[in-house]
Formats: C-alpha cells, sequence, structure tokens
C-alpha cells in the first residue's frame, strides 16, 4: 500500500478485517501528511457525521465542520484503532512489475516488492504552478498554495491569489481578515459558488440528493440554486459560469466553491477579483484583460498532479491529466489497484470511504496478500 492518508488507512482496515496483511508505506514522518501540510484555517467542507472512514467514526466533540488538526488526530486514532502497520519515512521512488507481483524501489537504494499494490496517494499529490511567461524574472515573492499557512507573512502586504476554487478563496478571505494591504484574486474561468450550508442543510447533501439527476436537469436546478442563494456578483467582476456545474464536474473533475466568506469579501471590497495571470514582468503582472498589477506576493492556488506518471514506467495507465483510467475497485493490472481519485459532489471523504470497501473486496477475493 502506498499513503497513508484517509484513503490508504481505510483499505489497510478494511483489508485487516478481512484477513489480508497489509503494509502501508507513507513517505512523511506520520499519518495524514497532506493533511498536516494545508493552511491553519482549513475545516472539512463536508460534515462530520458524513466524512468517517469505515468502522470508526468521526469524535462528535469535533463538531460538525472538522477542523485540520482534528482531522490529522482523527487519522493518527484510525491507524492506531485498527493497529495498522505504517512504515513512515519511506518514500517509493519507482514501480515496476516484478517476478511475482510489482516491485518497488524505495528512496534508500532497496528494492521491495508486492504480490498486490494498492496506490492511495491521492489527486493532490504534487502542487502546480504554470510556467508563466517572464515568470523567471520575477522579484517578488510566489508560492504554490500548498505551501501557505496562514496571513502572518503577509500582513502589510499587496497579494495576488491565482485561481478561484475552494483553496483560493479561503486563503484569500483569510490574507482579508489577516492584515494584508490588500487582496486580489485572479479568476480564468468564474466559478460556481454554492453556500456551505442553507438553514442548517449542508451543500454536501445537494450533492448527494440531485447528483444521479440527468446532467441537464442538474446544470439547471443549480443554476437557479445559484440565482437565488447567492448575489448577483458580476458587478463587483466575477461574471456567471458559463458551463454547467455537472458537465464541468465530469469534463474537468470540478467541485464548486463552498462560501466560506469570500462572497461577503467581494462585496466589501476586501478582496477584489482581477482577470487572469497572463505573465510576468519583473515587478508586475500581466493580466488577460490587458491590464496589470504590482503585487509584493503572489500565491498561486493552481492545483496539483497526481505525480503517478514519474511513478510508473507504463503511460497507458492513466490519462492526460495522470490520472488512472481504472481506479476505485477494480484492478488496473493484475494485482494493481488505484484508489482515492474519484471527484464527486458527495464528498471526497464519504468517497474514500466507499472505495476502500470495494477495493478490499476485490483483493480479498483474488487471494493475494499485501507484501511490503
Amino acid at each position: 500500500m502506498l499513503g497513508a492518508g484517509a484513503a490508504g488507512l481505510a483499505v489497510a482496515a478494511r483489508l485487516k478485517a478481512n484477513g489480508v496483511d497489509c503494509v502501508v508505506l507513507e513517505r512523511g514522518p506520520g499519518v495524514a501528511t497532506s493533511w498536516r501540510g494545508r493552511y491553519d484555517r482549513l475545516r472539512l467542507h463536508t460534515i462530520r457525521s458524513l466524512s468517517g472512514l469505515p468502522g470508526f467514526p468521526i469524535p462528535r466533540e469535533y463538531g460538525r465542520w472538522v477542523r485540520r488538526d482534528d482531522l490529522v488526530r482523527y487519522l493518527e486514532a484510525y491507524a492506531e484503532r485498527f493497529a495498522l502497520d505504517v512504515r513512515t519515512g519511506t518514500t517509493v521512488e519507482r514501480v515496476k512489475p516484478g517476478a511475482d507481483g510489482w516491485s518497488l524501489r524505495l528512496g534508500d537504494g532497496s528494492e521491495q516488492s508486492a504480490r498486490t499494490l494498492i496506490v492511495a496517494t491521492g489527486y493532490l499529490h504534487t502542487p502546480v504552478v504554470p510556467q508563466w511567461p517572464g515568470l523567471q524574472t520575477w522579484t517578488g515573492t510566489l508560492i504554490h498554495s500548498a505551501s501557505y499557512r496562514n496571513a502572518e507573512p503577509f500582513r502589510g502586504q499587496d497579494v495576488l491569489v491565482v485561481g478561484p476554487g475552494n483553496s483560493g478563496a479561503e486563503i484569500a478571505t483569510d490574507l482579508a481578515e489577516g492584515g494584508a494591504a490588500a487582496v486580489s484574486l485572479a479568476i480564468r474561468t468564474p466559478p460556481h459558488i454554492v453556500r456551505r450550508e442553507t438553514a442548517g442543510w449542508p451543500a454536501q447533501l445537494n450533492g448527494l440528493l440531485l447528483g444521479r439527476l440527468p446532467e441537464r436537469a442538474f446544470n439547471t436546478m443549480a443554476a437557479t440554486m445559484a440565482r437565488v442563494e447567492m448575489p448577483d456578483l458580476r458587478p463587483y467582476g466575477i461574471a456567471r459560469p458559463a458551463e454547467g456545474l455537472m458537465t464541468r464536474l465530469r469534463t474537468r473533475r470540478y467541485v464548486p466553491l463552498q462560501d466560506v466568506g469570500i462572497v461577503r469579501d467581494v462585496v466589501s471590497g476586501r478582496v477584489r477579483p482581477v482577470a487572469a495571470v497572463q505573465g510576468f514582468t519583473a515587478t508586475s503582472v500581466l493580466l488577460a484583460d490587458g491590464t496589470s498589477i504590482q503585487p509584493d506576493a503572489v500565491i498561486a492556488a493552481t492545483g496539483y498532479g497526481t505525480g503517478l506518471g514519474e511513478l510508473f514506467d507504463d503511460p497507458s495507465l492513466f490519462d492526460d491529466t495522470g490520472v488512472p483510467l481504472v481506479h476505485g475497485g477494480a484492478p488496473a493490472r493484475p494485482g494493481l489497484f488505484f484508489m482515492g481519485y474519484d471527484v464527486t459532489l458527495g464528498g471526497m471523504l464519504r468517497q474514500l470511504a466507499l472505495e476502500s470497501r470495494r477495493v478490499a473486496r476485490s483483493v480479498s477475493l483474488t487471494g493475494h496478500t499485501q507484501g511490503d
């Protein structure tokens, strides 16, 4: 098993319950490495009761919207509860077919083998910063959102956040609340914005209840709900999306932006939407509408890659974005499984719980035993 995040822990626990030995290899110093590295104010966008892993719910005292640090504590407790064999500080550099399953080359130069290999390293694995023209000449600060923790280092600065996804919008709000002198948010494609909850009803349940509608019907309903729930942000620089939400989910693995403050901040002027980034000079960021701005710092909330293309020699395993073509249950190759790469409106952790049962069942039926 590769990866001791939620996906890896969940399927390891299910395998153990089925009597299948499993070793979990984790490159970081502990479980939930990716969660530990996220920004301080992060909370789950899914409710606690629908975010627990199989066999052990998230404690009620963590509240409805679980904080980052509490989720890390939960995943630590999950690994301990099921006595999972997690080997941290173990980097896998290459995977290839072996004489009896799969051969793994580790960072220390050693080789390990496994009859069955489950890859659960996730689609938020490798931060991606676009190679904008002129970026190498830029003299200001530039970091990926994966390196952002809180607003304190940017107090009193003019900051541009690139990307209106959930991370970008929350970071923009965090900067506005945390003392940045000015905050801009660069938008290439207008986001679908939903309220995290309305009168106590979470957006996650809308996704679960309506997600089986035909695409056209869902798109129409989502657009109608957005007009009812959200103010018209066009006067403030955010156009309405031209493409339907379900269509965008299907074609681009997109989930909507949950509003936890960004709408308020845009309307109040604390966060200023600007056009997409086109390039850089030494002191300026060039925008798609022909204007330019001169921020002190740029935070690129521009997404992640899976990193799987660097791990495997076989490119036919993946689509052009690096996502496995077969994942979530069935083997991609004999003895090779991928999980944690599906994007749904019902919530990532809930989806991982479902996939962990399917993958564990498939592995158990093969009669294979996980090795390290």
